[in-house]
Formats: structure tokens, C-alpha cells, sequence
């Protein structure tokens, strides 16, 4: 639809046309604001890409949902001037799409983000804040579960100051009954069809609504509430940073995994060998089903044991011809992935190469290039080392190559 009108939106997701689909759940993650209010003295940086712990808001933010196995869709809204801030952050999941720029309005911006999933049809969607980072997995799935009675979903967290009201900001009018508060937060989740109509109609009236719960409120939808969470908490202010650090060192949340890599690889016949994704002149190559990299393939069994995913014949059986002759970096990249799906994050990779021949010193930095761009991590979390047999063995009569690699990955705890 070249042009969003509300019958277009109302027919496109009947439940007519939706009825036989399993339940597909996307999600929007807010992150087109400028963050001035945490700016602080001497800050630039826009809250949702400022570190907490080392890692940026926003891609912290991420987390919670390429680690949930329901989400089928993530999109994030971004400002038209963060393009290289978001680019920087390097996020990768097979779920996420291209991001979309958002509006002036949190509300435009939420509505942007609707657009840009309606050709997904999916039929349930999240709405979350970036500059909440903190969402956990229960949090998601009582959300989640709660839509399949009520029309949204909003976690809340009950009010436990004394609440008073004034009308010139001086003198106090009324205390509210507290019983009857509770504070909101994202994501806020409802059936997407209901949602994206009452946010046309609510852009059709040009009218500002505080979050998208009160949209679906004054759209007469039914919101349900479902427990919130204290940690989850959002970054507003400056003195938020540190409050944000106080909870990740009180609840690390997560844990260090290691896994180690081994292989090896014959020579036969050719004119170069393929060694952590780069292409070396030699008198001969390594013979495989795939392109034979022996330190990729190493690194892969590593990824995968770090997190309890088997090996790579597993992933990839040599008895498949659809692998044959494949680029070594399609297991790489798919170990990764698998790792971000996790919600975890590569800490540091670690390989070495046992041969003869070719030399590989001066490969290296090309070597930690590619494995870099293939996980798409910084190049500075990678060593690639090279040494001889001493000319001892298989190896030392130049009959092959073998390869060790080592892996750590830090992974959401479950305990």
C-alpha cells in the first residue's frame, strides 16, 4: 500500500485472512529520540547509543529479544542523522529488519515503525522504549501470554509514594489514592491489527497520547496489565547512568562460556589454501567437502561449543551437497548468529594455525579482518597465530594443516 488508509488497514488484518496462520510476534524498538534530558554536561551522544558497562544502551536493549525464541520480527526506529551511530553497533539477527526513521513524536515514530511491519501481517506486537534495557525473558513471555485474552498488554508496576495533585504546581488540591496508581512501562504488546488502526486514527485526528497503551484505551480496546519489573527502568536522566550501572554489577545477569575448536585438513592438489576466510598462493590446497578452511571451521566448533550447540557437522553434514565447495564463512557466520539468538555477545576468538607451509604472518591482519566482518565484532577481539610442527609428523612432512581455536562468549544466566 502506497498510502495507509484505515479501511486498507482494517481489511488487511482481518481475522479472516489470519485465522489459519500460526502466531507470529514482532517488535518495535523506539530509538528515534535525541536523549537530550541524559545528555549531562560535556555529552553529545544520544542516550540509546551512550555505554552502560561497556555496551551501548541500545544494543543492550536488543538483547532481550534476539535471546527470545518467539519474536519473529524486530524493527527499530531510529533518528535520520544516528544511520552510522545505529551502522556502528553492529547488531546481527536473522530476525531484524532494516531500520526505518522515525518522526518528531515518539508517537509519529511508533506509527513509522507500524508501517514498516504491516506487509509482515505479523499478528502480535511489542512496543518497547530503547532506553529500557533491562526487559527480561519472563517479562516478554507474560506480555506475550497475556495477549491471548485481551486486545493489550500493558507491564505495570503498582505506585507506593503518596501521590498529591495540584493545579498551579505551588499548593496542593487532592492526594490521589495510591491503590488505584500503577506506573507503566514497555514493551507494551497488543494484537497488531487493532493497534496499527487505532494509531491511523489516532494520527487522523492529530491528537498527542502520552504511550501507546492510552492510543488502545481511547480506541475502546481492552489493556490488560500483567506484573512489571523495577529493574526495568528508563533512562531519562543523567544520574540514570549510574543507576543503570548499579544494576548491572548488583545483577550481572549473565555468564562466561568457553569453547574449544580442533581440525584438521589434508593438502591435495591446487595452487592456494583458504585460512580464516583469506585466500593464500601455495603449491597445494586442502582437500574437503567445502572450501577446507581448517581454522574456520575450528572457530566454528568453538562458537558452537561454548553455547551447547554440538559441532559443525551437525549444522553442516559433509554428506549434504548443498555444502559442497561453500565458503567456510557461511558456518562462521552461523555460529554467530546463533550466539546473538542466545542474547549473548562474542568477548574474544582466539585461533591457531599448526603448518609448515604456506607462511601466515603476514595474512594476519587480513586473517582478523575477515573473522571480524563475518561476526561482525571489532577486529581487536580476534588473535590469529601461526607455528610449525618442528617438522615432526603429518604435519611436518607438509602433508596437511591442522588448527585450534578457543572461543568466549558471554550468555544470559540461567540458573
Amino acid at each position: 500500500m502506497s498510502e495507509w488508509r484505515l479501511d486498507d488497514v482494517l481489511s488487511e488484518f482481518s481475522g479472516a485472512n489470519n485465522a489459519m496462520r500460526p502466531k507470529s510476534t514482532a517488535v518495535i524498538v523506539v530509538a528515534a529520540g535525541k536523549g537530550e534530558r541524559a545528555a549531562g554536561s560535556g555529552q553529545n551522544t544520544p542516550k540509546q547509543y551512550r555505554p552502560v558497562a561497556g555496551q551501548p544502551i541500545l544494543a543492550r536493549t536488543m538483547t532481550a529479544f534476539f535471546a527470545h525464541q518467539g519474536i519473529t520480527h524486530i524493527v527499530p526506529v531510529i533518528h535520520a542523522d544516528h544511520a552510522d551511530r545505529y551502522a556502528a553497533l553492529n547488531l546481527a539477527d536473522s530476525r531484524l529488519l532494516p531500520p526505518v526513521h522515525g518522526a518528531s513524536t515518539r508517537q509519529g515514530s511508533v506509527l513509522a515503525g507500524l508501517k514498516a511491519l504491516a506487509p509482515l501481517r505479523p499478528d502480535r506486537v511489542l512496543i518497547h522504549d530503547a532506553a529500557r534495557p533491562f526487559a527480561t525473558l519472563a517479562l516478554l513471555d507474560r506480555v506475550i501470554a497475556a495477549l491471548d485474552q485481551n486486545d493489550g498488554v500493558l507491564p505495570t508496576l503498582p505506585v507506593t509514594d503518596t501521590i498529591k495533585r495540584s493545579l498551579d504546581g505551588e499548593l496542593i488540591a487532592a492526594t490521589e489514592d495510591r491503590r488505584q496508581l500503577f506506573a507503566a512501562q514497555t514493551p507494551q504488546g497488543f494484537r497488531f491489527g487493532q493497534i496499527f488502526s487505532a494509531h491511523m486514527r489516532a494520527e487522523s485526528i492529530r491528537r498527542e497520547f502520552t504511550d501507546d497503551a492510552e492510543i488502545a484505551e481511547w480506541a475502546g480496546l481492552r489493556v490488560a496489565m500483567v506484573e512489571g519489573e523495577r529493574n526495568n527502568i528508563k533512562i531519562t536522566h543523567p544520574e540514570d547512568f549510574d543507576r543503570a550501572e548499579r544494576i548491572i554489577m548488583a545483577n550481572p545477569g549473565t555468564e562466561t562460556r568457553i569453547g574449544t575448536g580442533y581440525d584438521v585438513h589434508p593438502f591435495a592438489p591446487g595452487d592456494a589454501v583458504w585460512l580464516c576466510g583469506v585466500k593464500i598462493p601455495h603449491k597445494a590446497k586442502l582437500q574437503g567437502h567445502s572450501d577446507a578452511d581448517v581454522a574456520l571451521h575450528a572457530l566454528t566448533d568453538a562458537l558452537l561449543g561454548a553455547i551447547g550447540e554440538g559441532d559443525i557437522g551437525t549444522h553442516f553434514p559433509p554428506s549434504d551437497p548443498q555444502w559442497k565447495g561453500a565458503a567456510s564463512s557461511l558456518f562462521l557466520r552461523h555460529a554467530g548468529d546463533l550466539v546473538r539468538q542466545r542474547g549473548g555477545r562474542i568477548v574474544n576468538l582466539d585461533v591457531t594455525i599448526v603448518a609448515e607451509a604456506p607462511r601466515i604472518a603476514a595474512h594476519v591482519p587480513a586473517m582478523c579482518a575477515a573473522i571480524a566482518e563475518t561476526l561482525g565484532i571489532s577486529a581487536d577481539r580476534v588473535a590469529v597465530k601461526a607455528t610449525t610442527n618442528e617438522k615432526l609428523g603429518f604435519i611436518g612432512r607438509e602433508e596437511g594443516i591442522v588448527s585450534m581455536a578457543s572461543a568466549s562468549v558471554e550468555v544470559p544466566r540461567i540458573d
